[in-house]
């Protein structure tokens, strides 16, 4: 990341600022990884610490599905097209997937939090893709309008509330992890700076715009997440009150069609597709390109087997070359120690084909996922034996009973 500086700050850091009747401004030293990481500055109108009540506001819970822990280890297809709108950002999410370093699902929030509620997530930082709507995500260090397309993210200890353009119906995916999103570490220099070869750079990256503080008094909450619990803080003081802040520790957006995809004479591995990373898993983005352009090329992508990877796409838009009967808003889980391909007849039918207009976004993980219950009941038993031949399977309701019966159904 890069520096930014907001609003007015001290020539030196850890000195005194002081408004024009001489009130001294409440320095917050906002940073990760200890005092070692990345950070920021942060100057309040009143200290961020006080606060005059706090209370329990239940926790999260994230269980996987036990029918799926003691079931066939199988590829899967969640579709999530026909999610009905509800709650905000974070009471309306849907956890679908998750292991030890991240958790992701999707959400469909029908409005904001209620009025003077705010949220902060103390154990993880979060990414927002955002697959419709357009609305603003405010928040202490300023607001980030979005739009279709756009990522948000959200560092760890970020005070925010996403206020959605009430005329604009919302579907996003949502992931967080306890480690930091950031773009891949071999797009950047020894300072930080993203390399000349990097699929976007620094410029593409939008911080928070600047903002006034408020000064507002009332009945103000932060719901924070900890520990998977959520606890409320209440406070007086409005806790967007800064005047001023400077660092490289910030929420940011940016937008995938931002990202100019790398190709190659040969179809190109999925690596060159990655646009931020975290531990033990990577963020990438499938954007509209050009093919490859050997002359025996063939642009669908080969069969791979995940040795030790589980592989999860989130369909966004146009005609993913490689699937079929995949509908937009849908995720394919291709779990570790198992291979997957193209379907039948979309390796050669991409033969000659100049370009692709398809849009997803993937994240692979290397280590395995769990399904939630919720994911089990979006998922479409028939996914596993789509890559039999057509003729295989002559109509929906066989496919499913066949699914339901399991490969033993297909004979030799």
């Amino acid at each position: 990341m890069y520096y930014v500086r907001r609003g007015e700050v001290p020539r030196q850091r850890h000195t005194q600022l002081r408004d024009s009747a001489g009130t001294l401004r409440a320095e917050e030293l906002f940073g990760v990884e200890g005092f070692a990481g990345r950070s920021s500055l942060l100057y309040h109108l009143v200290p961020p610490t006080r606060t005059h009540a706090i209370e329990a506001a239940g926790r999260v819970i994230v269980e996987a599905d036990p029918a799926v822990e003691e079931g066939p280890h199988r590829h899967r297809l969640l579709k999530t097209g026909g999610l009905d709108p509800r709650g905000d950002v974070v009471t309306g999410r849907v956890p679908l997937l998750f292991n030890a370093d991240v958790t992701m699902g999707v959400v469909r929030p029908a409005g904001p939090p209620p009025l003077g509620t705010f949220y902060r997530n103390g154990e993880a930082d979060e990414l927002l893709f955002v697959h419709q709507g357009r609305g603003v995500c405010r928040t202490v260090f300023g607001p980030l309008a979005y739009g279709p397309g756009d990522y948000l993210v959200l560092p760890i200890g970020t005070t925010w509330r996403l206020e959605p353009d009430p005329d604009s119906p919302q579907r996003m995916l949502w992931l967080e992890t306890p480690s930091e999103i950031e773009p891949p570490r071999r797009y950047r220099n020894d300072y930080g700076q993203l390399l000349e070869h990097s699929p976007y750079s620094q410029r593409d990256l939008r911080p928070p715009e600047e903002s006034s503080p408020q000064s507002d008094e009332g009945n103000f909450t932060i719901l924070v997440k900890a520990g998977g619990r959520l606890t409320a803080y209440h406070y007086r003081h409005h806790p967007f009150d800064l005047v001023g802040w400077d660092g490289y520790l910030w929420p940011f957006a940016f937008n995938i069609g931002d990202f100019q995809p790398i190709t190659g004479r040969v179809h190109q591995p999925p690596p060159v597709h990655q646009t931020f990373q975290g531990h033990n898993f990577v963020v990438c983005s499938f954007v509209p390109r050009k093919f490859d352009y050997h002359p025996l090329a063939i642009p669908a992508p080969y069969n791979h087997s995940n040795i030790n990877s589980d592989e999860v796409i989130y369909y966004v838009a146009g005609n993913f070359m490689s699937r079929r009967g995949v509908e937009v808003a849908s995720l394919t889980v291709h779990p570790a120690g198992i291979p997957h391909g193209p379907h039948p007849g979309t390796a050669e039918a991409s033969i000659g084909k100049e370009a692709t207009e398809e849009l997803a976004v993937m994240v692979d993980t290397f280590r395995p996922l769990r399904l939630t219950r919720q994911a089990t009941a979006l998922e479409d038993p028939r996914y596993p034996f789509s890559w039999l031949p057509p003729e295989r399977i002559e109509a929906p309701a066989e496919a499913l009973e066949l699914a339901e019966r399991g490969p033993e159904a297909f004979p030799d």
